[in-house]
């Protein structure tokens, strides 16, 4: 199995961090949305579209490569991202959160399901984030991608992993 990753991630690097684990469990390749080659696109058997959450959504470098990507047909594909959502709101209620991820990538899902790609799995966590005023308080999530983050995040790779050869057999 074939897989890339294309990022984006600035600031703090929080989703750089999970990328580096998902790269590492799926031996794949990391580049940024600014370096695809649409024709190399074809070789992979899975792509992975990752960025932080800027206002509910994916950076818009990523959200502009999804528009200029060529159609496909039924090539498989994985969201993640890491945000600033507030802790209380995800211990409080995971379905609260599951909700709030499933908006924030509700662009860039639609841009490349309208592609033809098929979503087969989604992640994301918290991320540290200093962002606009947030910064006069030292920032939300401190520490976040986490050890714990890490490690859902490798569970999450190794799934997609394993469903991939299963669906193969």
């Amino acid at each position: 199995m074939k897989s890339l990753l294309v990022l984006l991630s600035y600031h703090h690097n929080n989703t750089e961090k999970i990328a580096n684990v998902f790269a590492k469990v799926l031996h794949a390749q990391i580049i940024t949305p600014h370096q695809i080659d649409h024709e190399e696109l074809q070789e992979y058997n899975l792509l992975g579209f990752g960025s932080g959450i800027y206002s509910a959504k994916h950076h818009e470098s990523l959200l502009d490569l999804a528009d200029k990507l060529p159609t496909v047909t039924n090539k498989k594909a994985f969201i993640f991202s890491t945000c600033g959502v507030p802790m209380k709101l995800m211990e409080r209620d995971k379905s609260e959160f599951t909700k709030y991820v499933d908006k924030n990538h509700s662009s860039l899902r639609e841009k490349l399901q309208s592609k033809g790609y098929t979503i087969i799995d989604e992640f994301s966590c918290p991320g540290f984030n200093t962002n606009s005023f947030l910064k006069l308080i030292g920032g939300i999530n401190k520490g976040r991608p986490n050890a714990e983050d890490l490690k859902h995040a490798e569970e999450f790779a190794q799934n997609l992993k394993q469903n991939l050869q299963d669906n193969k057999r």
